[in-house]
């Protein structure tokens, strides 16, 4: 069993790795996540979530083929809804932090942006991924459910010492990804998830993005004779 750390330790220190070590995941490591994964919270108890983990050839397949159809087009990130104005900062202000200072590429340089953007369809070319999936019959409340695993696992794999990144940018390929994985028509494609060893050294994955205070997010009632 793979050395654990504290549950404060996971939420703390998980962030997203964008350039992995070509360093096997032990399958053992794998199971472990995943069985503790399956403890989460959903909807009345039916646990929607329905994943696909894929490596050796056949993520090497799915790669180059989501990779193909990415370059093949002009919007390689389609699949990413356009946000408010008021959260438009927020995105933009993590763009610059990913492609400059962690892939050292300049806003100005488009083809370098591209490039680097493109990196998130071959799975940040981790070692292992997965395809995350849920009833296309399910509403929001199911949604919640599986990011609430989505989130345990993330954590359990953190835990264990494995890096990982979660990427809606695949889910704008869900037919051909469907296609390559053999998923059921009847299961509409979340995300995907790039999961590996992280390279330490690289400077993308050092980023650490800030995060709005409480005060900010969350409203407090009844507490004002409360400490």
């Amino acid at each position: 069993m793979a050395d654990k750390i504290t549950l404060h330790a996971a939420i703390t220190t998980r962030h997203s790795t964008r350039v992995f070590l070509p360093k096997p995941v032990p399958r053992s490591i794998l199971d472990e996540a995943l069985d503790l994964a399956r403890y989460s919270p959903s909807n009345t108890n039916i646990q929607p979530w329905r994943l696909f983990v894929l490596a050796g050839q056949p993520l090497k397949q799915l790669k180059t083929a989501v990779f193909a159809a990415a370059s093949a087009t002009e919007e390689p990130l389609r699949a990413i809804p356009p946000l408010p104005a008021h959260l438009e900062p927020l995105r933009k202000a993590l763009g610059a932090q990913v492609y400059g200072a962690g892939f050292g590429v300049e806003w100005s340089d488009r083809i370098g942006r591209r490039e680097a953007v493109l990196r998130m369809f071959e799975f940040f070319d981790a070692p292992v991924a997965a395809v995350v999936c849920v009833d296309e019959e399910l509403g929001r409340p199911d949604a919640l459910s599986v990011g609430m695993y989505l989130q345990t696992l993330l954590l359990a794999l953190t835990a264990r010492g494995v890096g990982s990144c979660a990427e809606v940018a695949v889910a704008g390929y869900a037919d051909l990804i469907k296609q390559e994985v053999c998923i059921p028509d009847n299961l509409a494609v979340i995300c995907g998830l790039a999961i590996g060893y992280e390279d330490p050294e690289h400077a993308v994955n050092k980023i650490r993005p800030g995060r709005l205070p409480v005060s900010e997010t969350t409203v407090m009632i009844g507490f004002e004779n409360q400490e």
